[in-house]
């Protein structure tokens, strides 16, 4: 009887009430929090635009070098803007900007979908009005706390200006490149115009820019720039703003760029360039907390090594010369970047040659052939015949028939150390089929180089093009022994109490044989030493008389390329000569000018080193071997100091005659690498 009282009709109803009270107040609590949140903004009121405090750079001495660029900013009101700029701009950046309230909820949704679907918050959906907080107020990170943050100032921002002060303040904080905030500097910067004498070509131009401002510069990357263009044509077309054949016409007028008339900066303004954008990429510093924030950014800069680098250069390069220049000195103990250059004049073209080009190196890529050859079974002493030859590969189908310089061969074997002293193609080529053409790619790899290579006959003789960065990377590893570092630019960053946001440490990884890169680098000190000429003279030899202290160097020609690099194991430094346009450097000055910057460069940088800082590792030995035949010198032979892995020197001696044997009287033989390329 207990057990069926329980089951009351009046109990069942009243249990439903309550289910259907709670299933009305359960969509009422997020449209309380909404209206909690409205009101929240709107008491809020309006948001005042942060006081500008940029970072500042110093050298690697503390000395301030330069700043955040902030000057070229210029407010200016909407009405002051061309009209083609704002429809271009909301075209491309925010079409539905006048019909909704901060939040386009078409784009919302489909954002939403991919990122959960991704896991994910690397979509985005943002509005102008949410562009515009974002700028203003947060950083750049991807956390839901950020984008709640965005949506509460998108909401003040909504509820306490109109659409048209919204719009004037995104047009006057967004970045455009170069250092211009803001569309009346852009209009300057790029056309020396003021922002309301902008036509429809330029508008649709300035628009595209601020998704990727180096990316789409059309001072940097022109052909990125016009098809962005392009798109931001298209959209307007699709908007309602423009017909298609005003968009087409306005896609085809030429567009009359400025030249930048700003004051250069007074330190390596390449070398500042860089350092911005390792902060922003790498580093994830926003643009806003450089700006505003009062950071300082400490980098790896050496003020005095910059200037030898840059009167070198000046001095060497007659004025009138169209022909361009970078250099790159590095630190090989750490990968510190101590002085660089990406062009003759920062202001005539910003473009950073030493980071962004990418040309073929030539023989400047040898020595890292030289040290696969080394791990394979070669030796300085070994000898292969240099003469005409027509190679073939990939299973006989193809074939490669490479020149020495000038046409001039020995006719006879010689050793890899005078080959590479020479810079003979031909026995490079011949050691890059024997120990197999991948062993090139793995060796370059692993010391640092990064850019597309391929396992042929040509990447011996440096015919896939790499950075100037890339190639003093590469060298650096040879310098340390085969200890690979990271380059790098900023050391430390402090906010505006001093606490520390970022810090440095060097973490070199050992990559390649400690041994064989010092047998490497004292064979590539022999570019300076006549000692090794032979059916032509040592590629160094014409400023090897301005040199006092031993350097490992190589040089490198092709027919629009020059480049001088080397290192001693405190200095690393490469030159890159050529045109922009891939001209032809056909006269004799021009060909020279990388030895000459170089040479002079790093003897003014290694005032007060050591003049021989390079000291053998264990399990390494000094022998004298004669150049001409490769054996030890025996007596009454010239020799030249030669290093070699232990148990891997020549056993017999040379005595001058050509009737070589030990000292027995014996006759003996090279290696199986002797006999065999001696036979070919």
């Amino acid at each position: 009887m207990t057990r069926w009282s329980t089951w009351n009709p009046i109990n069942k109803k009243k249990k439903k009430r309550r289910l259907v009270r709670l299933a009305l107040l359960i969509p009422a609590v997020p449209v309380l929090a909404l209206l909690l949140v409205l009101l929240a903004a709107k008491i809020a009121g309006p948001m005042e635009i942060p006081e500008i405090r940029p970072a500042v750079f110093h050298d690697n001495t503390g000395k301030v070098i330069g700043k955040w660029d902030t000057s070229n900013r210029q407010w200016v009101p909407v009405s002051q803007m061309a009209p083609s700029l704002k429809l271009a701009t909301l075209a491309v950046e925010d079409r539905h900007f006048f019909q909704h309230h901060g939040f386009d909820l078409r784009r919302v949704a489909g954002s939403a979908t991919v990122d959960l679907l991704s896991l994910s918050k690397a979509q985005g959906a943002s509005t102008i009005t949410m562009q515009y907080a974002k700028n203003l107020f947060l950083n750049q990170d991807k956390s839901w706390l950020r984008k709640a943050t965005e949506v509460f100032y998108t909401m003040r921002l909504e509820m306490n200006l109109p659409k048209e002060k919204i719009l004037e303040g995104y047009l006057n904080t967004i970045y455009y490149g170069h250092g211009a905030y803001g569309i009346e500097a852009a209009a300057k910067t790029y056309f020396h115009k003021h922002a309301r004498q902008l036509t429809l070509a330029e508008s649709s131009m300035l628009a595209g820019i601020p998704n990727g401002p180096s990316r789409y510069s059309p001072l940097l990357h022109y052909n990125q720039a016009k098809k962005r263009q392009h798109l931001v044509l298209n959209m307007m077309v699709a908007g309602g703003y423009l017909t298609r054949s005003r968009a087409a016409a306005a896609y085809r007028v030429p567009l009359d760029f400025a030249r930048s008339d700003q004051k250069a900066r007074q330190t390596a303004p390449y070398f500042q360039d860089a350092v911005r954008s390792e902060l922003t990429g790498r580093l994830h510093f926003s643009p806003e907390q450089l700006e505003s924030g009062g950071l300082n950014v400490y980098t790896t800069l050496d003020t005095e090594v910059q200037k030898e680098a840059e009167y070198w250069v000046r001095k060497t390069i007659p004025q009138k010369s169209g022909i361009q220049a970078a250099l790159l000195a590095m630190d090989p103990d750490n990968g510190a970047v101590v002085a660089m250059i990406g062009g003759r004049n920062y202001q005539q073209s910003p473009y950073n040659r030493a980071v962004a080009a990418r040309r073929a190196p030539g023989s400047a890529f040898k020595p890292f052939l030289y040290y696969a050859a080394l791990r394979n079974g070669f030796t300085p002493a070994t000898m292969l015949k240099s003469a005409p030859s027509v190679f073939t590969f990939d299973d006989g189908h193809s074939s490669y028939a490479p020149d020495n310089f000038g046409g001039y061969y020995a006719d006879r074997p010689i050793t890899m150390a005078q080959a590479l002293a020479v810079s003979d193609n031909i026995f490079a080529v011949k050691t890059h089929l024997a120990i197999g053409m991948d062993k090139l790619v793995r060796a370059a790899r692993e010391a640092g180089i990064t850019s597309p290579l391929a396992p042929i006959p040509s990447l011996a003789l440096g015919s896939k093009p790499v950075s100037v960065l890339e190639l003093t990377r590469g060298y650096a590893t040879l310098a340390s022994n085969g200890i690979r570092n990271r380059p790098e630019l900023v050391t430390k960053v402090t906010d505006r109490s001093g606490h520390v946001l970022y810090a440095w440490h060097p973490a070199g990884k050992q990559v390649l044989d400690p041994k064989t890169t010092f047998v490497l680098s004292q064979m590539m000190t022999g570019i300076f030493d006549t000692r090794l000429n032979g059916y032509t003279t040592v590629t160094g030899a014409p400023v090897a008389g301005q040199l006092t202290h031993r350097i490992a160097a190589k040089t490198g020609t092709t027919a629009t390329d020059s480049w001088m690099a080397g290192f001693t194991p405190e200095l690393v430094s490469t030159v890159w000569i050529g045109y922009d346009k891939g001209e032809t450097i056909s006269t004799y000055p021009e060909t020279g000018y990388a030895k000459s910057i170089w040479s002079h460069f790093v003897e003014s940088a290694l005032t007060g080193k050591p003049q021989n800082s390079f000291r053998p590792p264990k399990g390494v030995v000094d022998v004298a071997i004669d150049p001409k035949t490769g054996l030890i010198a025996g007596k009454g032979v010239s020799g030249r100091p030669t290093y070699f892995v232990r148990g891997t020197a020549p056993t017999a001696y040379s005595n001058g005659t050509g009737n070589n044997g030990d000292s027995s009287g014996k006759p003996q033989h090279h290696g199986f690498f002797y006999r065999l390329f001696h036979w070919w």
